[in-house]
């Protein structure tokens, strides 16, 4: 059991100015986990009061003295790695071990990045008669989402505190506590009081005054688009600068000399990771109208090769739901898929067999799924995959763009110029190419409504920054 009564404030740990506490809901048992306080908009005010009390001499600190203090949040990463993933599958449900790899392994690996990034960076050029300094953005409200929880925070976290910025963060109320550890984190690690400050409670309360306090300087917001929207009206009343990380509909696009096999299976792991919980999941797989019936097939026997259970036992590949909303959620979108007339070809809205407990919900495979349908146009964020059929390379390029997201795509064909060739026609912040892996030190973002900015790597850095001319 977690149960914290305090906020990480201006270096201390502090009383929250309100009463009220906020439960965690285990999704793979439905008990409670703990308890994190629910702040207020006094607790938010004084933590940005902190960070601008810091933010001068933190960004005037020596880029070294900077980047050893990422060093030693690495180095407690990695002390208290098992501890986090352990309490990250208890908040989301992914499975133990993809959590080690992927819930704790990843974002350790990016504060390392930061944390070498910062000393191979350069914060001056000279260009013509003008020196262009890229100074801090100031203080930041960094607000992160329940999905990858901690690999969120450290992705805005890092490189803010790299570029000299100083933090407010407010995580998501739903899988609150592995920030409270990176807090535990930061105080060991004796970063200087208000340059990281946590203050935790609703979106409604706590992100609503971060993003609309006039001492805030930047938002680095990652969540729904519908939530990112809220952000972006807010920030503009003081006109703030926003990145905003949101929704995908990614598609997978199949062309017609790829190797099948090994796309439609990279395909279907590329939706269902993480219960399908993941922006930029591949949820769209189109195929040749002719190769349909092979891709449907290959689909199916993967799919249900995805065991559902429970998280810690060492033998699910997938997990639970996040919560019992966004379970009813999924099922809702599955029973209006079939309503639409899409082929169920496995999986449904009914509970997974043996498994009375927890937020559940089937692999699901639909079939010949109509491209301007529910299903294809809108995030469903449950695993649920949609098999969509193209006349074309024409076609197939214009179903991929038709949605109104524009994060992840991925491509594939027998030919590498080819597949480069329609990669560079997918209107989305990246694309893989023939199974190419994930980069930590590419940039990572989209365009359309899945918003704007980058993080990762030196781009995501570049966020935290702002240009300033002195003409000598």
């Amino acid at each position: 059991m977690h149960h914290y009564e305090k906020l990480y404030i201006d270096g201390k740990w502090v009383a929250c100015a309100g009463h009220e506490h906020i439960e965690v809901v285990c999704p793979s048992t439905e008990e409670v986990l703990g308890s994190i306080p629910a702040g207020t908009a006094e607790d938010a005010d004084r933590a940005v009061q902190a960070a601008q009390r810091a933010l001068e001499s933190w960004a005037n600190t020596a880029v070294s003295e900077r980047a050893a203090f990422l060093g030693r949040l690495h180095q407690g990463l990695l002390r208290r790695g098992d501890e986090l993933a352990e309490t990250i599958t208890g908040e989301v449900g992914m499975p133990l071990k993809m959590s080690r790899a992927i819930q704790v392994g990843l974002p350790s690996a990016v504060m390392a990045s930061y944390a070498t990034l910062a000393l191979e960076f350069p914060f001056e050029e000279q260009i013509g008669n003008s020196l262009v300094l890229k100074e801090p953005a100031g203080v930041v409200a960094c607000i992160t989402p329940w999905n990858y929880p901690l690999h969120q925070i450290v992705a805005k976290v890092a490189p803010a505190l790299a570029a000299g910025c100083t933090v407010v963060l407010k995580p998501s109320e739903v899988a609150p506590f592995n920030a409270f550890i990176l807090a535990e984190i930061v105080d060991e690690a004796k970063l200087p009081a208000g340059v990281f400050n946590l203050v935790s409670g609703l979106g409604s309360v706590v992100g609503e005054a971060l993003s609309a306090h006039a001492g805030v300087e930047m938002v680095s917001f990652t969540g729904s688009t519908t939530a990112g929207r809220r952000v972006g009206h807010n920030a503009s009343q003081s006109v703030k600068k926003v990145s905003l990380e949101l929704g995908g509909k990614s598609a997978s696009l199949i062309l017609d000399d790829a190797d099948l096999a090994m796309a439609v299976k990279a395909t279907v792991n590329g939706c269902f990771l993480n219960s399908g919980q993941t922006c930029n999941a591949l949820t769209r797989m189109l195929v040749p109208e002719s190769r349909y019936q092979e891709a449907a097939a290959l689909a199916v026997q993967l799919a249900q090769g995805f065991t559902v259970g429970d998280p810690f036992g060492g033998e699910a590949k997938l997990g639970p739901l996040i919560s019992e909303a966004q379970r009813e959620r999924v099922r809702s979108y599955i029973r209006k898929g079939i309503e639409e007339g899409a082929e169920l070809l496995v999986g449904g809205a009914e509970p997974p067999e043996g498994l009375k407990r927890g937020y559940y919900v089937q692999p699901t495979l639909f079939g010949r799924v109509a491209p301007d349908s529910t299903l294809a146009q809108e995030e469903i964020f449950g695993p649920v995959l949609s098999i969509i059929c193209y006349r074309d390379e024409e076609d197939a390029v214009r179903i991929a763009n038709g949605t109104p997201y524009g994060l992840a795509a991925a491509v594939w064909s027998g030919d590498q110029e080819r597949a480069l060739r329609v990669a560079r026609r997918l209107r989305a912040g990246q694309v893989d190419v023939n199974g190419g892996r994930f980069n930590a030190m590419a940039p990572f973002g989209g365009i359309k409504q899945s918003g704007h900015g980058r993080e990762l790597g030196r781009y995501g850095l570049e966020e935290f920054l702002v240009p300033k001319s002195l003409q000598l």
